[in-house]
């Protein structure tokens, strides 16, 4: 190979800036450079908390056979570089508390670190995982002022992997057989199409009754409140951290993986400038595709009453914070 051109091919590995070094965030940095996808800068305000863990894992790197660095920092400027921005950052949920109760605490962290991340890396696709996910996703697209598809919020794959779960351990069947397809806000709004659901191609409804699917799906909407139940002193973060990993992957590697994700509909649903849990296309550019799926007239005002209660949000978290 020629000197004029070895020196066109690329050696830049990707780079995955996680803002917030909780436990989200800190095992995202784990699933991602232990599956070798990105290089990863792990961010925190808490001095010393980012660059302890960062350490801790780049020490188990020849264990687990990857060759990805993960930089531990309190600066911004050390994202430079960064091909996605995922925010962690904000408030857990406590017993008792719902998304919303973090409202206006976590609209503020949002904004600021979407501002910061963007301002360095402005060809960025950002991901939000910060709850109440729906309205976050909203106002750190409107802060950055990024194209619409290059931002979205992870809920839809976390959801649909609870459901997931759920049906397996109704049926006593593996996961991987199992299709599953929920719409809507993250949590408690979410609006499970059941009748999408399958497994091995078999909907749900002919392999349960009714009562059960109820029973499943109310289950799947509270799943994270009863994670927080248990725990006592925080929230889920194994599934959380895999669902953004699987979206990150899809990204990095371009698989173009039709997944549901919170994106900003333009009409689709009959809904505008909100971002809510629909499918999607996710590849190299970000979104390349929104799917509208056929929903009966109770399906679809169910999703329009979701997109309702996290635009009240959104209408909130501007009034109350100015933002």
């Amino acid at each position: 190979m020629s000197a004029i051109a070895a020196s066109s091919i690329s050696c830049k590995a990707p780079q995955v800036a996680v803002i917030g070094a909780g436990k989200v965030g800190s095992t995202l940095a784990q699933r991602i450079t232990e599956r070798n996808l990105a290089n990863v800068v792990l961010l925190d305000i808490v001095d010393g908390l980012p660059q302890g863990l960062a350490l801790d894992l780049y020490e188990a790197q020849g264990l687990e056979r990857h060759d990805k660095t993960v930089l531990g920092t309190n600066s911004y400027d050390d994202t430079v570089g960064s091909d996605i921005i995922v925010i962690t950052a904000g408030l857990p949920r406590k017993p008792g508390m719902s998304r919303d109760d973090l409202l206006y605490t976590n609209a503020k962290i949002v904004v600021h670190a979407a501002k910061e991340a963007i301002a360095r890396n402005p060809h960025a696709i950002l991901i939000v995982v910060t709850n109440p996910l729906d309205v976050m996703t909203y106002l750190a697209w409107q802060a950055t002022g990024l194209p619409k598809s290059r931002v979205m919020g992870m809920g839809g794959v976390l959801d649909s992997s609870r459901l997931r779960t759920f049906i397996a351990m109704e049926l006593g069947v593996t996961t991987g057989d199992i299709a599953t397809l929920v719409l809507g806000g993250h949590g408690d709004l979410m609006v499970p199409i059941t009748r999408y659901c399958t497994v091995s191609g078999v909907p749900i409804t002919e392999l349960m009754d009714a009562s059960a699917i109820e029973r499943i799906v109310e289950r799947t909407k509270n799943g994270g409140a009863e994670i927080v139940k248990l725990l006592k002193t925080g929230s889920a973060f194994y599934a959380p951290a895999s669902s953004v990993c699987y979206m990150v992957e899809s990204i990095i590697l371009n698989q173009s993986r039709l997944l549901p994700a919170a994106v900003y509909l333009d009409g689709q649903y009959g809904l505008n400038d909100i971002f809510l849990g629909v499918p999607c296309q996710l590849g190299c550019d970000g979104v390349s595709r929104v799917v509208e799926v056929e929903l009966s007239a109770a399906e679809l005002a169910k999703l329009q009453g979701s997109a309702a209660a996290v635009k009240e949000g959104i209408e909130k978290a501007i009034a109350k914070t100015q933002l």
